[in-house]
């Protein structure tokens, strides 16, 4: 963790108002899974705002019917293309991308919302096996198929992939294993989303801890204001900090300071990425492998 301010509430560095006065965002599309409550409907609500077209997903399609009504509210001429997909299952991930593709022609932001946590008071052996799965298909191979049918389209336009993901992929705590290596696990996959695409901008963001649903299965109480986070994805797809890129991003460090006071040791050396790290020149000595990699 970078020792730099903590912030509960937006501050002025990342304060959106400016967006929603410019509609600065009129001409982006942006794609949203898990948007029927908590931070991804937020998402929803506040790229609205700053006049961004909308494809959104979630189980619920009286929850999401809900949300297109709200963010007609706050932005009557916002468009919204909303499909009921389980983003586990890969073939309704690819229709729900297609239907906003074909709507709109092209996606500029795609943002990983949905996840799933399960209370667990258990070790590894006495979990049920399926349920712990059932964890990694969600917050994990959702972030991939997401990824295999969105990156294409946001090749096109130097887009925004975003993952939403967790501090606890950090932790080594018993119990509750499932999340926090679908976690760990998505903020290497966006450091290869990064690698791999270098004209795509990738965060993975840890939200700060707010008051939603999963959080309320934790024993973490909420002290981060809902529209930190949003505030903070709308900083980064803004092109503020593309240098960020392929990083951890906790919503809740003040940028403006980690851009002053970090920028340079986190470039110089490769920070807040996963530590785990051999490079490939070594891979052939450490395999005992007479061959060269590049």
């Amino acid at each position: 963790m970078l020792a730099v301010i903590e912030r509960f509430h937006v501050y002025p560095e990342i304060d959106p108002f400016k967006h929603f006065a410019e509609k600065s965002f009129k001409d982006k599309i942006i794609l949203i899974t898990g948007a029927s409550h908590g931070i991804g409907k937020q998402y929803a609500i506040t790229y609205a705002q700053a006049g961004a077209s909308l494809v959104i997903s979630a189980c619920n399609v009286k929850a999401l019917d809900d949300v297109k009504q709200e963010d007609l509210r706050v932005s009557p001429a916002t468009e919204n293309v909303s499909v009921v997909a389980d983003v586990a299952d890969v073939k309704q991930v690819e229709t729900f991308v297609k239907a906003g593709v074909e709507r709109f022609g092209k996606l500029d932001i795609v943002i990983g919302n949905a996840r799933m946590f399960i209370d667990c008071d258990a070790p590894l052996g006495e979990q049920d096996p399926v349920a712990r799965w059932a964890v990694f298909e969600v917050n994990l191979r959702s972030v991939h198929s997401l990824s295999y049918f969105t990156l294409p389209h946001l090749v096109k336009v130097e887009g925004y992939f975003v993952a939403i993901s967790s501090l606890s992929g950090m932790m080594r705590v018993s119990n509750g294993s499932s999340y926090r290596v679908s976690k760990h696990a998505v903020n290497r996959f966006i450091e290869f989303v990064a690698l791999e695409y270098p004209t795509i901008k990738a965060f993975a963001i840890h939200p700060g801890v707010i008051a939603t649903d999963a959080n309320a299965q934790t024993d973490f109480p909420p002290v981060h204001e809902m529209g930190l986070p949003t505030a903070t994805t709308i900083y980064l797809t803004s092109g503020n900090a593309d240098w960020l890129s392929g990083r951890f991003i906790f919503a809740p460090w003040d940028l403006g300071e980690v851009r002053d006071q970090w920028k340079e040791k986190i470039e110089k050396e490769a920070g807040l990425v996963s530590k785990l790290f051999i490079p490939a020149y070594l891979t052939t000595r450490l395999c005992g492998l007479d061959i060269s990699l590049s």
